[in-house]
């Protein structure tokens, strides 16, 4: 299975950004602090970088972590931060992602550890490795889409540190080397030498960062690539992408400080040379700002066309509004689709009821609205699910008690653009009992009709932990008020007009302690006795879970969807495990993650779809919940779905 980065790369050059550390000390922090601790102290400096990338048109940020390594952060006395410190630094870049709703890679930057490697032995090696490793490991578990291993002036190190990536395994690996004005590495070696190593060590893409300017950089690129032209002549097994990242020349010292002298329009123009060249990963390090990546946006644009990254199968049209045409509850897209989309009326099924009662296997996949202005990335990933024949979108309502966009109006605007239903969750966190009400008629004119009612998150856990939760009802409450709707009253016994024709879903626990069984069970049978007309459950990843619950209440009444969280390594499969709440991974299926090592994508498609097969004949459907936005692991779950026979 190809990650997405390596297709798109594949497809045309993607920008990277510029430097981090440039940016900090321009604002005023010192050399001597710690740039790596600041993604704890100074979350918002560094969250605003990114965001200040992405808006210049950075297709791939790299994480505040160039230094987040045991050996670095010694000097610091912060060796015992490792993990928090590479995690919050992916935490920051994804949520910069999630804010500009753009279809960004998130790098893990991994630097040398700063330690002399002269004459290494075997002892000397293998503590390096270690170092790496345990770097490594906490970008991949935060969420990293792709390791930049960057600024390597020793080969040897360089080594140990794909080895390392090799050993966690699960991300695409880019590895780079400092070359200098010679053409030569500090420790002597050729671009030819570095492209031979790093051919046989197997890595995705190899480049050259840092040291100097695009000029000398494109000297070295030029070698590299010649070189791997010879690999291919002798068959031999080469990667065939390289990077590029070059100084903004080199520095000029005035007064105590150090400028870098290349400007956007010439970084602009060597953009273009790199990418002609045959080079598809370009971007920039020391002394380059968000002003010479937005330059080399714009000279690649108009040298390859706006390639910006997307979700394959997705449509870029989807990021512009299109004229909204509604004639008898009929609305018609101008120029995004041909066929009209159909709002239901009052009293007529949603497609998802159709499906659930013509006994059809119905596969729904939850998305996380923005967490800013901009909803194009999840419009993409719609499209791109929409395509593979997923049948609902899911639609989280500020999950984690964090701030994001309107259910509601995101609901409408992937119904608008793509035609394909939704089911938004709707909780009784935030809302009071009139609010509810209220937003339920909107939800309802605007032709949302399927509501998973959830109590919501406790607002503890999230970005505003003292604000007052309303909770004037819980999620029996919420059913009983959605059925009263539907009987053309609302709580207060009014008549709201006419009966309303809501879908009403109900969440379900099967990762129950012993302890909580009788609870749970009383509460599944309330909400079933309120008036819920289907069951979306808590992912599980044992089909005794649900054997074991159907066993105590009998076959449900009503369908049941399955909930599946697809694992993708086992570092995925523990960090759920040990802490997130709520989910229980058995220790034969994490043993099998860990054995599938860097195959840990398809083990765990595999692990998913023997659990739905078996689970087939007693479900009607499964809710999918991609990790960290891997769309593309549920589109091939659904395409392995969609192969097997109904039953």
């Amino acid at each position: 299975m190809q990650h997405d980065f390596l297709e798109q790369l594949q497809q045309h050059p993607l920008l990277c950004d510029g430097a981090m550390g440039t940016l900090l000390y321009a604002r005023g922090i010192a050399y001597e602090r710690c740039f790596d601790e600041l993604n704890l102290t100074r979350p918002a400096l560094i969250q605003g970088i990114h965001s200040e990338y992405i808006s210049a048109g950075a297709q791939i940020i790299e994480t505040n972590t160039f230094g987040a390594n045991r050996a670095k952060l010694e000097a610091y006395n912060l060796e015992g931060r490792v993990r928090d410190i590479n995690r919050h630094a992916v935490k920051l870049a994804r949520e910069a992602r999630e804010i500009s709703g753009q279809s960004v890679f998130i790098a893990g930057a991994v630097g040398p550890s700063g330690r002399p490697l002269q004459a290494p032995d075997e002892q000397r090696l293998s503590e390096l490795r270690a170092i790496f490793r345990e770097q490594i490991d906490a970008l991949l578990v935060g969420g990293a889409d792709l390791l930049i291993l960057e600024t390597f002036s020793s080969l040897a190190e360089l080594r140990q540190a794909v080895l390392a990536a090799q050993d966690v395994g699960g991300l695409p690996i880019v590895a780079q080397m400092s070359f200098y004005e010679d053409g030569h590495t500090l420790s002597g070696q050729s671009p030819a030498r570095v492209a031979a190593v790093l051919n046989d060590l197997g890595i995705d893409v190899m480049g050259a960062n840092c040291s100097v300017g695009p000029a000398a950089t494109l000297d070295v690129l030029q070698e590299m690539i010649a070189a791997a032209r010879l690999f291919l002549d002798n068959e031999q097994a080469i990667p065939q992408m390289f990077s590029a990242q070059p100084n903004a020349g080199l520095p000029t010292r005035i007064g105590n400080r150090f400028f870098y002298m290349a400007t956007p329009d010439y970084f602009a123009d060597y953009a273009v040379r790199f990418a002609r060249a045959g080079v598809q990963l370009i971007g920039g390090c020391c002394g380059t700002t968000p002003h010479h990546i937005a330059a080399m946006r714009k000279a690649l644009n108009d040298a390859y066309g706006a390639a910006t990254p997307s979700i394959p199968g997705s449509s870029r049209e989807t990021l512009q509004a299109k004229p909204v045409e509604i004639t008898n509850g009929k609305v018609t897209i101008a120029g995004l689709i041909e066929e009209e989309v159909i709002l239901p009326q009052q009293g007529t099924k949603t497609r998802l009821q159709e499906k659930l009662a013509a006994r059809e296997f119905v596969v729904s996949v939850e998305l996380d609205p923005p967490k800013g202005l901009n909803p194009a990335k999840i419009l993409e990933g719609a499209a791109m699910l929409q395509k593979v024949g997923v049948d609902c979108i899911n639609i989280a309502d500020s999950p984690m008690a964090r701030v994001r966009m309107g259910c509601i109006a995101l609901a409408r605007l992937i119904q608008d653009h793509l035609g394909i239903e939704t089911i938004i969750h709707f909780t009784t966190r935030d809302r009071n009992l009139m609010a509810l009400q209220s937003e339920l008629l909107g939800a309802h004119a605007l032709g949302i009709r399927n509501i998973l009612s959830l109590t919501g998150d406790p607002l503890h856990v999230g970005d505003y932990p003292n604000t007052t939760g309303v909770w004037d009802l819980d999620s029996v409450g919420l059913i009983q008020v959605l059925r009263r709707m539907n009987e053309g009253h609302d709580a207060a016994s009014s008549s709201i007009g006419a009966q309303a024709s809501f879908h009403i879903g109900m969440a379900l626990n099967l990762n129950m302690t012993e302890q909580e069984t009788e609870q749970e069970i009383d509460k599944y049978r309330r909400k079933i006795e309120a008036g819920a007309h289907f069951i979306m459950t808590q992912p599980i990843y044992e089909l005794a879970r649900l054997e074991c619950f159907l066993a105590r209440v009998g076959k449900p009444p009503i369908p049941m969807l399955l909930g599946c969280i697809p694992l993708h390594s086992s570092r995925h499969a523990e960090f759920l495990h040990n802490e997130v709440p709520g989910i229980t991974i058995p220790d034969d299926v994490r043993s099998r993650m860990r054995a599938a090592g860097d195959q840990g994508h398809e083990e765990g498609l595999k692990l998913a779809q023997e659990l739905l097969t078996s689970a087939r004949s007693m479900i009607q459907g499964v809710y999918l919940m991609p990790s960290y936005g891997r769309y593309d692991v549920v589109s091939k779950l659904t395409k392995m779905l969609q192969m097997q026979p109904t039953p």
